[in-house]
């Protein structure tokens, strides 16, 4: 076995004379090294995968927050539509589209505050944590911790790609089942962004355009396929490697379909965030599912503003 070497971890370990003989020639130099202090025996760790490439073993934090967001951003979408409404000279008629600004900055502000306050507090609890060093536990970087990166490629084109077939051929399919019992399904669909955009026009339309193509991804994918999918890929990660992903990436999106309360647009948000987190397991970044979605909610406002 002389001369023989192994990896271990990222290292390179030598096991030249581990066989417990030394040749004679040799005894000097094993003497003369047996008054050595021996060298500190040191773990190599093997680190989580890096959050701007390659399918994230998940986060052992954040779930907590993450239902704590959910529930704080809808109290301050409430409070800010009620406040917006008293603020409001005619009371009784509040502006619809003013309604709608506040409430989705609000919601947006209970979602990031989450995954700030998750992140923040893994990074307090692992200071001297070796785990932590070796990057297991949360580096309290947003960046880092939830993969939020964009590479121009493949993530622009993968990204467009995804968002515009999920919106004319994904949404289509996984809706069909309910033809049969909703008259005009496909028109209907369509109401709650027509609803959202009627109220809008000239500067306001396009305040509102920035909000829901650019605001929403980037909020939306940070919270749900940020902090809730790496949350729940570390808590069903003893599922296996194939199992555990397939449930979480499943339940995010179904939450992330439940929190539109859209009962006809229920599948077709469901089988949009499956893909969504597909996309963000894979590739172990968000860029790819924020470019996604900015072209999901691209092409449903340039549809509406053109029929228009």
């Amino acid at each position: 076995m002389a001369g023989r070497r192994w990896r271990n971890g990222s290292l390179r370990v030598s096991v030249s004379g581990l066989t417990g003989m030394a040749p004679a020639d040799d005894a000097r130099s094993v003497e003369h090294r047996r008054g050595r202090p021996k060298p500190a025996v040191t773990t190599a760790f093997v680190p989580k995968a890096p959050a701007t490439g390659g399918a994230p073993v998940g986060n052992p934090f954040g779930l907590p927050e993450a239902m704590f967001g959910l529930v704080a951003g809808f109290v301050l979408a409430f409070l800010a539509v009620s406040l917006y409404a008293a603020l409001t000279p005619h009371s009784r008629h509040p502006s619809q589209y003013g309604e709608d600004v506040v409430s989705l900055i609000a919601l947006w502000a209970g979602f990031v505050a989450a995954v700030v306050v998750a992140t923040r507090l893994a990074a307090r609890d692992n200071v001297g944590d070796r785990d932590a060093r070796a990057g297991l536990k949360g580096e309290g970087s947003v960046v880092r911790d939830y993969g939020l990166a964009l590479r121009p490629w493949p993530d622009i084109p993968l990204g467009i790609v995804a968002g515009v077939a999920s919106q004319y051929l994904l949404v289509p399919i996984v809706e069909a089942p309910l033809l049969p019992f909703v008259h005009h399904l496909y028109t209907r669909l369509g109401h709650p962004a027509q609803n959202l955009t009627s109220h809008a026009f000239g500067p306001g339309l396009a305040v509102l355009a920035v909000l829901v193509c650019v605001g929403s991804p980037l909020v939306e994918e940070l919270f749900f396929r940020g902090l809730l999918l790496r949350s729940l890929l570390g808590s069903f990660e003893k599922l296996g490697p194939r199992l555990g992903p397939a449930v979480s990436i499943v339940v995010t999106a179904l939450v992330f379909a439940l929190v539109h309360f859209e009962a006809l647009q229920f599948l077709g948000l469901a089988g949009f965030g499956v893909v969504l987190g597909c996309l963000a397991w894979r590739t172990g970044r968000l860029g790819p599912s924020i470019v996604a979605h900015m072209a999901f909610n691209t092409v449903t406002i340039i549809a509406i503003v053109a029929a228009r």
